[in-house]
């Protein structure tokens, strides 16, 4: 290794320790003047334009301030960790402009329209109707009905559960439905 990046490396680690102990602003004044345009033209080969390469320097250097104290010259040179760092921001900005903001005017994003008192009323009665109907159904035809449409039974599974015949489970449930359609066609 060469005797001069040998010295070079170890007087950032100096600086980035400095910044670390006592908030030395000489020492960040060095490492910015050093660090930030290396920095600004790797953002810049990695794709950001200009001002976002300075945007991410200047992110990436207030995250050094930060962090110094983090910093462990045993495990990585200054530059290697930056550079990790702005690499890092690099791929945040990506995908935060992947996910561009909701807009809060997106038609499908907004609630729907309250139903008219007209519908509410109408769409009430109905209810009230069909209900009626279903509790005026004999008891094996309401209970045929509860296990098909409630607990979501096929045909075959409720007979297999009342022990039931199919043509029966099914005959029931067409007499269930046609009293409940005599039913609703009052109601029109």
């Amino acid at each position: 290794m060469d005797p001069a990046a040998t010295s070079d490396r170890e007087a950032l680690a100096d600086l980035v320790e400095a910044v670390a102990r006592n908030g030395d602003r000489a020492a960040f004044a060095e490492l910015f003047a050093f660090l930030a345009p290396r920095l600004k033209a790797f953002m810049m080969r990695l794709g950001a334009d200009s001002a976002t390469a300075e945007e991410l320097v200047q992110e990436v250097m207030l995250t050094v301030w930060r962090k110094a104290a983090s910093f462990d010259r045993r495990q990585s040179s200054v530059t290697t960790w930056t550079f990790t760092i702005a690499r890092n921001r690099r791929i945040d900005l990506i995908r935060r402009d992947r996910r561009p903001d909701l807009d809060p005017d997106e038609p499908s994003l907004q609630p729907e329209a309250p139903a008219p008192a007209d519908r509410v009323v109408d769409e009430s009665r109905r209810d009230r109707v069909l209900r009626a109907a279903i509790a005026e159904l004999p008891a094996e035809q309401a209970e045929l009905l509860h296990l098909a449409f409630y607990d979501g039974k096929s045909h075959t599974e409720i007979a297999e559960v009342r022990n039931l015949p199919l043509g029966t489970v099914k005959s029931r449930l067409r007499l269930a439905f046609n009293r409940l359609r005599r039913a609703m066609e009052s109601f029109q």
